[in-house]
């Protein structure tokens, strides 16, 4: 099952700059979701980070791959239910990310109560690893 960016626009209350994920490629509702980001160079953030050699914040790859589990989230609880980012731990990153890159961000919710979840997120472009992370889950 896909779920088109229109669609997105419609789960999460993210809107431009910071509606990170352009697709959903794969989804198990309440348990795993895939997503796509393709990086241009004319994102904002890329004049100042960094003038000369255009390098993605590390801080925005973990926001896209926390959308990406929210999404995963929110298509597995009601829909009155909200999804905030609770906390990072564990990032690594292992290369880059730059202009023309496509991001396929992977996020598997490893645990879920009544207020809070816990996710396990990857990115990757072209089959190599970019980041990793472990992300918690505020559901309100």
């Amino acid at each position: 099952m896909e779920i088109s960016y229109d669609e997105i626009k419609k789960i999460l209350p993210h809107r431009y700059p910071f509606l990170l994920v352009d697709k959903i490629i794969e989804i198990e509702p309440g348990a795993y979701a895939k997503g796509i980001k393709c990086v241009s160079g004319n994102e904002g953030f890329f004049q100042g980070h960094f003038p000369d050699r255009a390098i993605m914040p590390g801080v925005l790859q973990i926001e896209a791959a926390a959308q990406v589990g929210a999404i995963a989230l929110l298509k597995g609880l009601e829909e009155d239910r909200k999804v905030l980012f609770g906390g990072i731990k564990n990032a690594r990153f292992y290369r880059p990310v730059v202009p023309g890159d496509r991001l396929e961000m992977r996020c598997e919710i490893k645990g879920r109560r009544d207020t809070m979840g816990l996710g396990e997120a990857e990115i990757y472009v072209d089959g190599e690893k970019t980041m990793t992370c472990s992300i918690s889950f505020a559901i309100i």
